[in-house]
């Protein structure tokens, strides 16, 4: 089993300075970003300060890297420059996905690419930041085994909708409860949502993380190394939460013992097959 996608800390694929800190940081992801964090002039750079990276640390954190958009045309020359380190990347971000045809090309180049370098199939996080995207959600998690599940991203939705992205998400909750139930419908991982982009505002990158978990995401992507703590200690279970869980699995094991599927804990909680499964969830 994977472990959760809590935190996906992103770095710029061109500056090594803040690509060795952000590897240090203990973020159940790191991001190299050869996309929008990376200027035009700087593209071809950055591909190649990424494979430095990937072969200098041939074990450690777990790494991803976003590619270039496919409508951008770089994205296929951005795979081939990471094919011989296919098998240290654990998860290709693929940004600004419309529809399925893009997760199907990005899987397709893989395969190729793939059997020349050897290794394990590469996971995809596919990006749904466009209103086309949100629409189809369903149809690109489903595009390919690859995908392991979607990534929300509010910027790029909240420039076309006409809209500023807040720390509640309100202005955007429709989109990304969208995207948690196609991500479920199609057999995946919850998804993991997008960064606050406020960077000096830590009172409300608390508002936004807590909304996140509370709509059903498994993560969210920090874009500094200040969020990385917020984000973690959001999604990471409490204390209490987990006491609560031992309680209902102990009851609940104990009532299906009694050939009884459904109780009421001391809190008046009620608990039956689904309540279980949840505290399962969170043990696990």
């Amino acid at each position: 089993m994977d472990l959760p996608l809590r935190s996906v800390l992103f770095a710029p694929g061109n500056d090594r300075r803040k690509i060795d800190k952000a590897l240090g940081l203990g973020a159940s992801l790191v991001m190299l970003d050869l996309e929008d964090a990376v200027a035009a002039a700087e593209k071809e750079a950055a591909r190649s300060a990424v494979c430095e990276v990937l072969a200098a640390t041939p074990a450690g954190p777990a790494i991803g890297v976003r590619i270039n958009a496919l409508a951008s045309g770089l994205a296929d020359a951005d795979l081939d420059a990471l094919a011989p380190q296919l098998p240290r990347i654990a998860l290709i971000t693929i940004p600004m996905a419309d529809g399925p045809d893009e997760v199907r090309h990005v899987a397709a180049r893989l395969d190729e690419l793939e059997r020349a370098a050897g290794g394990a199939p590469t996971g995809l996080l596919v990006m749904a930041e466009t209103a086309r995207g949100i629409l189809a959600a369903r149809a690109i998690a489903e595009a390919s085994p690859r995908v392991r599940t979607l990534l929300f991203g509010p910027a790029d939705l909240g420039r076309e909708l006409g809209v500023e992205p807040t720390a509640d998400g309100f202005e955007q909750l429709h989109a990304r409860s969208a995207l948690v139930l196609a991500a479920r419908a199609a057999g995946k991982e919850a998804p993991v949502d997008g960064p606050y982009l406020k960077l000096d505002d830590d009172d409300g990158c608390v508002v936004s993380a807590g909304w996140s978990r509370r709509l059903g995401f498994q993560g969210k992507v920090a874009l500094h190394p200040r969020q990385l703590p917020i984000v973690t200690a959001a999604f990471a279970p409490g204390e209490r939460e987990l006491a609560w869980a031992r309680d209902v699995d102990r009851a609940f094991r104990e009532a299906e013992a009694s050939g009884t599927s459904s109780l009421k804990l001391a809190d008046g909680t009620f608990v039956d097959y689904a309540v279980a499964a949840r505290a399962r969830d969170l043990l696990r």
